[in-house]
């Protein structure tokens, strides 16, 4: 079966096709950072017309570097949401004219199910397992017993930890994205300049915090950048997220009696924390693992697979044309 995956949900226009749910043929993505980095983070606005200037070239490119075309795909799977409303809108409309135009069935999928397998791309993990989904927007702990059944844990209270990431860079005045600035700018700091605060909340909670190390760190900046470098409080700021969820994946090992983890999404890109976790599960005598740096950030491969596994399992999610639609805080459960 030829799957063909469209990602829109936010700011990287993305097609993949993917055969039988485990041979990637091809996986394009166009990032807008170079757009949204004078503005200091994404405008939705603008993403959403990026979205409409590169999607028929990005489908074309994934068709031509997969030799295959478009009256060859079996099957469409598009991120329905949560997202940005206008950029969701995108994809989810050319995936129902492609279904419409050629009688091709589509599934919808959630944009955080596609980043829950997309360790699938690469190896085939045994169910249930504890996942981390860490990035820009979401910061969630599930327990995936199965296709299609996610159980969610704990999430953040308030910023995602990929968003912290981005505002710190900011406060030190680098450009969105600031994921990849802060890691770079820690491996040349001093971690242990100063301690910043980790929110642990309720004693057993596998909910975050990361608002209050945020302000900490502005403060902290407002006070003493004189007297340590950028390195050194990126370094700090870094370990205090990774410590908290690095921890809380341990947690939610040990209360859900679970010896697998898969950490995945844009932060688990982030070397430090895969590092960490990879010691820590080491350390308890658990298994982990961790999508490649390009499946973990949004990419169009994890929803062809996603869609591929839903509509195998589940072949009632054929979408009604007439009435699917994008919804920009849609849940997993």
């Amino acid at each position: 079966m030829l799957v063909l995956g469209l990602e829109t949900s936010c700011d990287d226009t993305a097609a993949a096709v993917l055969q039988d749910g485990k041979k990637l043929l091809s996986n394009v993505i166009n990032n807008q950072s170079n757009i949204h980095s004078k503005y200091g983070g994404i405008v939705p606005e603008l993403a959403g017309r990026s979205h409409i200037d590169h999607v028929d070239k990005i489908i074309r490119q994934a068709l031509q570097l997969a030799e295959v075309e478009l009256k060859d795909i079996d099957l469409l799977a598009v991120t329905i949401g949560p997202g940005l409303i206008g950029s969701l809108l995108v994809g989810v409309n050319t995936a129902k004219g492609i279904s419409y135009g050629l009688g091709t069935p589509l599934v919808g999928v959630n944009h955080l199910e596609g980043h829950l397998l997309a360790i699938f791309l690469q190896k085939q993990i045994t169910f249930p397992f504890i996942s981390l989904v860490v990035s820009g927007g979401h910061t969630d702990l599930y327990r995936v017993n199965n296709f299609g059944q996610y159980q969610l844990l704990g999430r953040t209270r308030d910023d995602a930890a990929g968003e912290s990431f981005d505002k710190v860079a900011k406060m030190l005045g680098h450009k969105y994205p600031g994921g990849p600035i802060i890691e770079k700018l820690a491996t040349e700091g001093d971690a242990t300049a100063h301690k910043f605060p980790r929110a642990y909340l309720e004693k057993a909670s596998l909910d975050f915090s990361f608002s209050g190390l945020k302000t900490s760190v502005k403060t902290y900046i407002n006070k003493h950048i004189n007297d340590h470098s950028a390195n050194d409080i990126a370094a700090a700021f870094q370990e205090a997220v990774v410590e908290v969820l690095t921890r809380k994946t341990i947690m939610a090992c040990e209360k859900e009696k679970l010896s697998r983890v898969v950490v995945t999404g844009g932060v688990a890109a982030n070397g430090a924390l895969r590092k960490a976790v990879s010691a820590a599960c080491a350390d308890s005598g658990f298994e982990s693992w961790f999508p490649d740096p390009v499946f973990c950030t949004d990419n169009a491969a994890m929803i062809a697979c996603a869609g591929y596994h839903k509509y195998k399992n589940f072949p009632d999610s054929k979408a009604d044309l007439l009435n699917m639609d994008a919804t920009a805080s849609l849940l997993l459960d």
